[in-house]
């Protein structure tokens, strides 16, 4: 019964998550695109942290955690996206569903091992501009593609309270832009399509200490840092009439990202409550392609604080199912880097979820709710409300256990 309640919802998230385009912001035009979150649902419910030392999740930001893995883990999520975006004048609401990531985690003694892939970033917009006194004009511009990352990474067990690990990330994507012009008075109308073929290397790196205050209370921490790396990106241009379309290449750019750091610590009470925070810092980049650079726009340094935890009733109850459940919230503040017009683009939002365990296993399935506001409507540009509802699996057992009967 479980394995076709994982498998359904497997196939669920796989379909939906090709249904539909990964991003409905307009600020995805910019830069490389939406930028997506790089963790799991558990992660993102406690408003982005993950600095525990856990045995059966994967935490898929500090490559040091894999060492600490004891089960085979395999994990998957999706998620529903709501959102009203607004002016000073209109407003408008579009919805999304996409896949956040799959991975595999494997035990192997002081070591552990990663591998998956994540959706890096994602673009995705459509808007409409009709003009003239019968409204005869008509602009569009629409949008697809993003970045995904393929990531594979190794953690090493130092000692019981300290692990280290690195991990590689192969970047590579698409992105689509399309601008489509209409004019009542002239038959033909005309089409340009820009579109960027992206690929690159980066490489993280990160450490897991965890240690006693008291009998009871842990201390923990964590760092993660992410090397400089490029974007190498292919461009070309389509300009097309009914008649007579022309390819016309495009200079080839590099797309420069500043190395990352990012700092954990918490504590808590082991399989009870924790609480912690993390604080990630990045220095300016140059994310401007052919398409999208404009004297309006720039990119300075980002970087986010979030403050989160969970709270177990009871882990060890027989009686009460809801006395094992995971309860757990958070807040985050990100600086997206992103500023147009002198106004920053800024990412609030308030964060809360489930782990519901899976009877008879150390597997369970973690649902999150977050809100949250991005952007401003100051200097004529665009607020967007938004509501994310996520579904995650995390799915143990154990390999490559020495059999004591053949």
């Amino acid at each position: 019964m479980i394995k076709n309640i994982v498998t359904s919802i497997c196939l669920l998230l796989g379909v939906l998550s090709y249904a539909q385009e990964g991003s409905s912001s307009p600020y995805s035009f910019y830069g490389i695109g939406d930028v997506r979150f790089k963790g799991t649902t558990e992660a993102r419910a406690m408003g982005g942290v993950a600095v525990e030392q856990d045995s059966i999740h994967i935490n898929l930001e500090n490559p040091a955690s894999f060492a600490n893995l004891k089960l085979t883990t395999y994990t998957i999520g999706g998620t529903f996206n709501s959102t009203t975006m607004k002016t000073d004048a209109v407003s408008e609401k579009a919805q999304r569903t996409t896949l956040d990531y799959l991975a595999i985690g494997l035990p192997l003694g002081k070591f552990g091992v990663g591998f998956g892939l994540i959706p890096y970033s994602s673009v995705g917009y459509k808007i409409q501009t009709i003009t003239g006194t019968d409204s005869e004009n008509t602009s569009t511009f629409t949008s697809s593609g993003g970045i995904n990352k393929v990531f594979a990474g190794v953690g090493y067990k130092i000692t019981p309270k300290f692990s280290v690990g690195f991990d590689v990330n192969y970047n590579f994507g698409i992105i689509s832009i399309v601008n489509s012009e209409l004019n009542g008075n002239i038959q033909s109308g005309t089409r340009e399509t820009n579109t960027s073929n992206l690929s690159g290397l980066n490489f993280n790196l990160g450490s897991m200490y965890q240690a006693k205050l008291t009998k009871k209370l842990n201390f923990y921490s964590g760092v993660n840092y992410t090397l400089e790396n490029d974007l190498k990106s292919k461009n070309t241009r389509l300009i097309e009439t009914s008649t007579d379309p022309q390819t016309i290449d495009q200079p080839n750019k590099t797309i420069s990202f500043s190395s990352k750091l990012s700092l954990s610590a918490g504590v808590g009470e082991t399989r009870k409550w924790m609480i912690g925070g993390k604080v990630v810092m990045q220095g300016a980049s140059d994310l401007s392609n052919t398409y999208n650079v404009s004297p309006d726009v720039a990119y300075g340094r980002s970087g986010s604080v979030s403050l989160g935890g969970y709270y177990i009733p009871d882990y060890n109850s027989f009686t009460n199912y809801l006395k094992r459940v995971v309860y757990r919230g958070g807040l985050k503040y990100e600086r997206t880097g992103l500023i147009i017009r002198d106004e920053a683009i800024d990412n609030i939002g308030v964060t809360m979820g489930l782990g519901l365990p899976i009877s008879g296993t150390f597997s369970n399935v973690n649902i999150g709710f977050e809100i949250g506001k991005k952007g401003t409507t100051s200097s004529g540009l665009i607020q967007e409300n938004y509501a994310n509802f996520s579904v995650g699996l995390s799915l143990n057992d154990k390999w490559f256990e020495k059999r004591k009967f053949n």
